[in-house]
Order: C-alpha cells, then sequence, then structure tokens
C-alpha cells in the first residue's frame, strides 16, 4: 500500500490560508491603470504611478517632523508597503513584517505563543474564524463568529489592524481581555484570556459503538504534521474491522491545499478531480487530483461541519459533497474560497497574496456563501453548556442505521 510521506515543502507552498492571529492587507501593485477600468481614451496617454508623490511626504516628514526620535526610517517603510497592500481591501493579502513572517512560520509548524484563535476581518469587524483545540483561546470559552469588540477595554474599531494585532498577542504568561459579541447574547462577554505556548494538535481518533467500529477523526488543521498523523490513523484503521468514518473539520480553519486533498485522496476512488483554481490568467488556472491511493473509499463517510471550517476544509467536504461520496452534518461553512502564496523578501519579511479563486471539483465556487450541510444541526448555547455535542450524535446515529 502507499504511504503519505511528509512533503518537503518550502514556505512560500502553495497554500489555503487562514492567517493565525489576526492579519488583513493588500497586495502591491505598481502597474500603469490600464484603459478599460478608468475610461480612458486611445487618444490619452496613460501615465505610471508617480512615486515622487511618497518621496516628497517622506522628506517633509524628515525636515519638518516635531519629534526626530519617531522617525524610524524601517517602520516608516514597512508601514508604506502595509498601506499600499491595504488598498486592495483583501483580508487574505498581508504584508508581514520580519517578526510577523516568523510568528506565521510557526504557527503552520503547529506551535507558537498566543491565545490560539484563527481571526480575519469581515465586514469591517475582527471576527473569529475558530479558537484552535486546547488552546487558551477555547478554554476561556471563545467562539466561532465572536466579534472582537475591545481588547483590553480598548475600542478595536479606534485601532489600526496592527494595534489590533499586537494587543491580542504579547508574551507567555500574560493576559489579554476581549470583549466579544455574540449573536445569542444580548449584552458583550468579556473573556481573560491567559497567552501560551500553543501546541496545535492535527489529528486526533477516538472509536464509537459497541465493537469501536465507527472512527471519529478531528482534523484540526491541514499543517506539516496532519499528513504523518492521518498516516497513523489510517495504518491503524485498517487493522481494525470499521463501518464507518466520521470525519471531523469543525473549527479547522484550514492549512495546505496539498496536504487537504491528499487527505481526501484516501476517501476517492482513483485519480478524480480534487479542486480547481482560477487564476487572473486563465492559461495558469489548474486542476488538482486525487492521488488515487483510496485505502478507505469503500468505508461509508459523515463529514462534520460548522462556521469554524475553512478554506482547506472546505476542499475537502466540498469534493465529498460534489461526488456523494458521504454527506455532509452540521452548519454551513466558514466561506473562504481563495488560494494564497507567500513570497519571502529580501531582509525577511514576506507578502501573502491572493492568487486565485477555487472551485469545487462540479465547479462551485464557495467564497462568501460556504458550504451547506446535507443534514442541518446546530450547535446551541444549551449544548455547549451542558457538554453536548448533537452533531456527533446525529453522525454515529446516521452510520448506524446505514
Amino acid at each position: 500500500m502507499a504511504r503519505f510521506r511528509q512533503p518537503k515543502r518550502s514556505f512560500f507552498s502553495l497554500v489555503i490560508l487562514v492567517l493565525i492571529g489576526v492579519f488583513v492587507g493588500w497586495k502591491l501593485a505598481l502597474y500603469s491603470v490600464s484603459d478599460e477600468l478608468n475610461g480612458i481614451t486611445d487618444e490619452q496617454d496613460v501615465y505610471p504611478l508617480n512615486l515622487s508623490l511618497f518621496w516628497e511626504t517622506y522628506e517633509i516628514l524628515e525636515d519638518g517632523y516635531v519629534d526626530v526620535l519617531a522617525l524610524d526610517e524601517e517602520q516608516q517603510l514597512y508601514g508604506s508597503i502595509k498601506g499600499m497592500v491595504d488598498a486592495l481591501d483583501d483580508p487574505f493579502t498581508v504584508f508581514m513584517t520580519p517578526s510577523e513572517t516568523n510568528d506565521f512560520r510557526h504557527s503552520l509548524e503547529g506551535e507558537y505563543v498566543g491565545i490560539g484563535a484563527e481571526l480575519t476581518i469581515k465586514n469591517g469587524d475582527l471576527v473569529v474564524i475558530a479558537p484552535l483545540k486546547g488552546s487558551p483561546a477555547e478554554e476561556a470559552g471563545l467562539l466561532p463568529a465572536d466579534v472582537v469588540y475591545l481588547i483590553d477595554g480598548n475600542l478595536v474599531a479606534e485601532m489600526t489592524l496592527f494595534e489590533s494585532i499586537t494587543s491580542i498577542r504579547g508574551e507567555e504568561g500574560t493576559t489579554v481581555i476581549l470583549t466579544v459579541l455574540r449573536e445569542d447574547e444580548k449584552e458583550p462577554v468579556e473573556l481573560e484570556i491567559e497567552r501560551a505556548q500553543v501546541d496545535v494538535p492535527s489529528v486526533e481518533v477516538t472509536y464509537y459503538g459497541d465493537d469501536e467500529e465507527l472512527v471519529h477523526i478531528v482534523i484540526s488543521q491541514f499543517n506539516d504534521d496532519t499528513e504523518v498523523e492521518f498516516e497513523e490513523v489510517v495504518q491503524e484503521i485498517l487493522l481494525k474491522d470499521i463501518e464507518g468514518v466520521m470525519l471531523d473539520v469543525r473549527y479547522n480553519g484550514g492549512g495546505y491545499l496539498d496536504v487537504a486533498v491528499d487527505i481526501l485522496s484516501d476517501f476517492i476512488e482513483g485519480k478524480d478531480k480534487a479542486v480547481i483554481t482560477k487564476q487572473r490568467d486563465e492559461a495558469n488556472n489548474e486542476i488538482f487530483y486525487t492521488n488515487a491511493s483510496s485505502r478507505l473509499a469503500d468505508l461509508p463517510v459523515v463529514v462534520l461541519i460548522n462556521e469554524g471550517s475553512a478554506s482547506a476544509s472546505e476542499i475537502l467536504a466540498g469534493a465529498i459533497q460534489d461526488y456523494e461520496r458521504g454527506i455532509l452534518i452540521g452548519e454551513t461553512t466558514f466561506g473562504k474560497g481563495s488560494v494564497q502564496v507567500v513570497d519571502v523578501l529580501d531582509d525577511g519579511s514576506s507578502l501573502r497574496y491572493t492568487i486565485a479563486k477555487w472551485h469545487t471539483p462540479l465547479d462551485r465556487s464557495i467564497d462568501d456563501v460556504g458550504i451547506d450541510p446535507d443534514i442541518v444541526v446546530e450547535y446551541t448555547k444549551e449544548n455547549r453548556e451542558n457538554d453536548e455535542d448533537p452533531q456527533l450524535d446525529a453522525a454515529i446515529e446516521y452510520l448506524q442505521e446505514l
């Protein structure tokens, strides 16, 4: 049997990413503006971007700004680049300084210091995608779809994005107080969270049934460790008399595209479309195929999803649904249908930018709309307070009735 191997992947490999932390930004573009976009006639000249404005502003500040100690050239440069990237209004395109790049690298390797939550900007709000499993954020009660309103009593709306990032992050052992707005709460919810070294679990397995005939596989991220850990689970499953699989990607904010495709391959017979990526130049569009490992292709499958399932999780769930390979139980997913790459720059800073939109095998775009489950099962406040999991219960019942 073919085995998975851990890929030797460069940092700027093709990725589907929801950044751990709070990073939002833009793409730098210094090209002339096109005639079509601006209604310029053929008789009019098209001028390149006038960068003299940048240098004029820089010189004015250098010559006349009152606090000469505040004139940090490096920070001015980074701020300028962030501003240009921000103009794209794309929450998944961002310039990162060397220190932010280092934090981001560690997050993909499965560990970092922080509160352990994945956040993004949605409709102008700082929104929680998902708390990471076993993280301080999860233990403190932070939930998907929470809107971060205050950070240590300071209004997020009055902060720049970088200020909100640095306010939430901090040294291990220190605390941050987040005040969040929650749909089912009339008043804001205040959470005190202690920052810690977060070791993010990737794959966990539990067996259900009198004879342990049902397996519940929780995939928390699609990162560098996931393939190796999933391979161990598959080898364990193949030694048992398993009658059904519950693949749980709830609160999974994403990760590497190719890892999601490799895991999907074990549930799909043969080589078939896994995901379609569509770029600005159609000649660069690409189809990713399953690898025909197909070791679990004959087992009934339920995929558990919720509003915290994003990007790579949605690739897997969308393909399972398109091929009617199994059913999806839970709630509508987050709706991140874009692809990012990371380019590391000369000084160790980096640019993470959107290069494509992805579609499911049947050419469905899920961007901003998410994937609807085949069977809707809500997870309520009462379920949470009583430590109940009606979605998992529904998956077990479904498989037992087959």
